[in-house]
């Protein structure tokens, strides 16, 4: 649920934590994902960072449709970069360490 952001509470703000199995993963689908702009020059920012083997994501915007689209748009890549990873399985560094 988007939430009044605490910094200014005109501004909506979400948060996603994706946990992944390791941290190796949630690097790759980070780099993966920073690469995205958003569309629009104004009005949203997102901000990408690891906490341990998660990937976090935070949006602050400043309307609620802008948010959702670019929150939707988000998961659709991410649906995406998942799938990719599941095809291919781990990172070669996680093979050799097993």
């Amino acid at each position: 649920m988007a939430a009044p952001c605490n910094e200014d509470p005109a501004k909506l703000e979400f948060s996603l934590l994706v946990p992944f199995p390791s941290a190796r993963e949630a690097t790759i689908a980070l780099q993966s994902l920073s690469p995205d702009r958003e569309p629009r020059k104004g009005g949203i920012s997102k901000e990408l960072s690891i906490l341990g083997s998660a990937m976090s994501v935070k949006w602050t915007a400043d309307e609620a449709r802008i948010l959702r689209v670019s929150v939707g748009s988000f998961l659709d890549h991410l649906a995406l970069v998942l799938e990719t990873m599941e095809e291919f399985g781990p990172p070669l560094t996680l093979i050799h360490r097993k």
